[in-house]
């Protein structure tokens, strides 16, 4: 178990003080068996009424109503987290599973639903192709086949960090050859999906142990991170970051799971001003671990 320490903070400047329209924000997230939210707190400038709710995908979701008008909009979220580490590939998956192609049950097609169907355009199947390029035989070892499909894209794309919201349609990201986090994410999940995998987006953050001084750099942390989720029966979700080229990684921390990219945006809203007020907007995002307390 390791105990970080996650601030996000989003600050927007404007020339004059301008309305601010409701937000929705994706910051908390949930307790679970490798995932303990020990402590969160919220902190908005202008004041502003917070309601919680769960959305369709049982993430924590707030909608922030702001009381006044301001020239600045603050957003910071602090969090204490236990992250309870798996043991990596310690996952077991079903013996009918294990082999590619299967089938999943009756059930998990019904509950999968649309996140067994690629979503982007794919009109002369070049993503399809490519990702078929990664099938060693009929049959051939499933978890082999995702694997190779993460670390082609780590090893053999080109990360490059974008300010722009949106997403890279997978075929863009596929015919430049680099992209963001989330672009790498997409392209996997979309990858999997052409295969017949089921598969979702997740956004949350990255604890590089670089930064206290406990291993090697990864790639991504310093902003909110983005990676895949494909289910596997027998093993359930596991988290597939093809950005660093890992499986079920404990330096992971999940915030959302989306079946898309568009559904996963940390802070979304808007203003009513004059042309010309916006001045610009600022994320600074850290994520420390707290040293465990000495024995009396």
């Amino acid at each position: 178990m390791q105990t970080l320490t996650v601030r996000h903070l989003t600050r927007y400047t404007y020339a004059n003080p301008v309305e601010f329209q409701p937000h929705r924000l994706m910051l908390r997230p949930r307790d679970s068996h490798d995932l303990r939210l020990v402590a969160a707190q919220l902190t908005l400038w202008p004041p502003a009424n917070v309601r919680w709710m769960h959305d369709v995908f049982g993430n924590s979701v707030a909608t922030v109503d702001f009381t006044e008008p301001a020239n600045e909009l603050s957003i910071e979220s602090v969090l204490t987290i236990e992250r309870y580490g798996l043991g990596g590939l310690d996952f077991e998956i079903a013996e009918a599973a294990k082999e590619y192609p299967f089938v999943y049950s009756p059930d998990d097609r019904t509950d999968l639903g649309r996140m067994l169907e690629p979503h982007y355009p794919d009109p002369m199947g070049e993503l399809e192709q490519w990702a078929k390029g990664f099938i060693a035989g009929r049959p051939t070892d499933t978890m082999a086949l995702v694997t190779d499909i993460n670390n082609s894209i780590h090893q053999g794309f080109a990360y490059q960090v974008r300010h722009e919201q949106g997403t890279q349609p997978p075929l863009e990201t596929l015919r430049l050859g680099s992209g963001s986090c989330r672009d790498f994410a997409l392209l996997l999940i979309e990858a999997v999906r052409a295969l017949g995998f089921g598969a979702r987006f997740v956004t949350g953050y990255l604890y590089d142990p670089a930064l206290d001084g406990d291993g090697p750099a990864v790639i991504g942390a310093g902003a909110t991170h983005a990676w895949a989720d494909i289910y596997l029966p027998g093993a359930g979700w596991v988290e597939f970051d093809p950005t660093n080229g890992t499986i079920a990684a404990d330096n992971l921390i999940r915030v959302a799971v989306t079946r898309d990219p568009s559904q996963a945006v940390p802070v979304t809203g808007g203003f009513t001003g004059l042309t010309g007020d916006y001045l610009g907007m600022e994320v600074n995002v850290s994520v420390r671990s707290q040293p465990e307390p000495l024995a009396a």
